[in-house]
């Protein structure tokens, strides 16, 4: 298990509810990631957020706004939350309902600044 697996299964635990963690580029690749579902599905979840996030980036950028430090996104039956590691970098974790996003961004936080210190 790398570091990076440690910090993530460390955050999900923490979090009722959650699904899994990633830890991957703004392309999509994964470099690390914890789930309690389908490794392919997750990785595939993980991809097509990535590439989102990439648009809101583009977006942002064009509106001269800076970059996302964090989004969220919820949905029928899960809430997604993503944090900018670094440049080119971002955690995520999706949560089931009924999500507590108070208790995912505090532990989204905690390890976005532990995979900092890995990097």
């Amino acid at each position: 298990m790398t570091r990076f697996r440690d910090i993530l299964r460390t955050a999900i635990d923490r979090i009722p509810g959650a699904i899994g963690g990633a830890f991957a580029a703004r392309d999509g690749e994964i470099v690390d990631s914890v789930t309690r579902s389908d490794p392919f599905d997750w990785a595939i979840l993980t991809a097509h957020y990535g590439v989102l996030l990439g648009h809101v980036q583009s977006a942002l950028s064009t509106l001269h706004h800076g970059e996302a430090e964090l989004v969220v996104l919820s949905h029928a039956r899960i809430d997604i939350v993503m944090r900018s590691v670094s440049e080119g970098y971002y955690a995520l974790v999706a949560i089931g309902h009924p999500a507590p996003l108070g208790m995912a961004l505090e532990q989204l936080d905690r390890a976005v600044v532990r995979l900092r210190s890995e990097m």
